[in-house]
């Protein structure tokens, strides 16, 4: 691992951020200690040349920039776009019940994980706690390592045809998360959280609790070739995107990530890429209406979102031709029927900045009997009309608990989105 890596810092991101609001938290204190100035919504802007800024929405999106030394609506912004959310599973309202000695917590899913993986993993909690202070409700994280939950599976003596038949799993009756034999409840559990928030439990009033798995994120392979961890889809692409913003020396343009919540979930809340939150931002940057649509028609987004690479043991999955592998570098995802935004000219943009940063890029296509997935690249570009590609990092075992990516490919990507950034490429017309 090269000294100058970022790989190193993704790790330490990824273990500190189990919930999309613990993220944003993590990157607003990043920013905050490289100059950044935090807005307000409710504020009045006044944003000249040059000034670093961010603002939160919600505590789990964020929007970070760089002022150009141009008016937008002359050059336009170039645009990162990533989601901060991920697949797991919440704490039902009313969450206990018992079966015989044992008390478990009902869950929630969120999103679609591969719910086999959870089982027989060391489980512990993060979220949000809604705090009373006198007539003001605020949010408060928590984040818990301990393990302290357990979704065990049936022995194979019980469930003989387990291996013949696979690993299936009720999300209702199975998921119960194992948390004590001495009598506790979920009030404890509420009561735990408190605690580590350094919180008193009459002052909360609501929460929103997670689960996650604390196990590090870590390199692996011999040649620590690979990063294990959870969470790459897609905090991996939240941390390149504000690593290649503060990496961005001064430009004419004006220099935007966005990372929104909710895109596991179809991103349709007040904070998800379906929102007014790039909007708001950006008509206020441009100083009036006419100038915001000037500033849109100037625009380009990477939407940077992880993206497939061929499994080994299912090689049949993909398809024949476009093989994208780990360590082959960024990928442009394609679809036909326009489920991602890459077209033939946005997709020579991006691979222009590869070529100009010494980067090799791959490319996604689902088989045609094998539909593909989601990015917030669509919704964000039918929303403003903004020109956008979208890419992402090969990666294996997406959804999982432990997902698996490349560890090359990180500070590859970084390349080309600070290259993007650097406003150098222009499409026309």
């Amino acid at each position: 691992m090269r000294t100058d890596s970022y790989v190193p810092d993704l790790l330490s991101f990824l273990d500190s951020s189990p919930t999309a609001s613990l993220a944003v938290m993590h990157l607003a204190s990043k920013l905050d200690q490289k100059g950044f100035q935090r807005l307000e919504e409710g504020d009045s802007w006044e944003i000249g040349a040059n000034v670093r800024f961010y603002t939160i929405r919600s505590s789990s999106s964020i929007i970070a920039g760089i002022t150009g030394t141009k008016a937008c609506k002359e050059t336009g912004c170039r645009i990162i776009g990533a989601h901060t959310d991920f697949p797991g599973f919440r704490i039902k309202p009313e969450a206990d019940r018992k079966t015989d000695n044992i008390n478990v917590l009902g869950v929630e899913l969120y999103g679609s994980p591969i719910l086999a993986t959870w089982f027989d993993r060391d489980l512990s909690l993060a979220g949000t706690l809604a705090v009373r202070e006198d007539d003001t409700i605020s949010r408060k994280p928590f984040m818990i390592r301990k393990p302290i939950f357990r979704m065990a599976s049936p022995a194979i003596h019980i469930e003989r045809e387990i291996n013949k038949k696979g690993f299936k799993v009720n999300p209702e009756k199975n998921t119960p998360l194992l948390f004590s034999s001495s009598g506790a409840v979920l009030e404890d559990v509420v009561s735990l959280a408190c605690e580590s928030a350094d919180v008193k439990r009459d002052s909360v009033s609501g929460w929103c609790m997670e689960v996650w798995d604390p196990q590090p994120a870590a390199l692996g392979g011999l040649e620590d070739d690979f990063i294990f961890s959870g969470r790459l889809d897609n905090l991996t692409m939240c941390h390149a995107a504000t690593e290649a913003l503060l990496a961005s020396e001064g430009s004419s343009e004006t220099r935007l990530v966005s990372l929104f919540n909710s895109e596991e979930v179809g991103s349709r809340t007040l904070n998800g890429a379906g929102s007014t939150f790039i909007d708001s931002v950006m008509e206020r940057l441009a100083g009036g209406r006419d100038e915001y649509f000037r500033c849109l028609s100037g625009s380009i987004q990477v939407s940077a979102d992880g993206a497939h690479a061929v499994h080994p043991n299912y090689p049949e999955k993909h398809d024949p031709g476009c093989r994208p592998v780990l360590n082959g570098g960024p990928v442009i995802k394609v679809n036909a029927a326009e489920k991602y935004t890459s077209s033939d000219v946005t997709s020579a943009y991006f691979r222009t900045c590869a070529d100009r940063s010494g980067v090799d890029v791959q490319y996604f296509v689902s088989r045609n009997d094998m539909p593909c997935g989601s990015t917030i690249g669509p919704i964000t570009s039918t929303r403003t009309g903004v020109r956008s590609v979208d890419v992402g990092n090969p990666m294996l075992s997406m959804h999982s608990v432990r997902e698996t990516a490349g560890s090359k490919d990180h500070d590859a990507m970084i390349k080309v989105l600070i290259e993007h950034l650097s406003g150098s490429v222009n499409i026309s017309g």
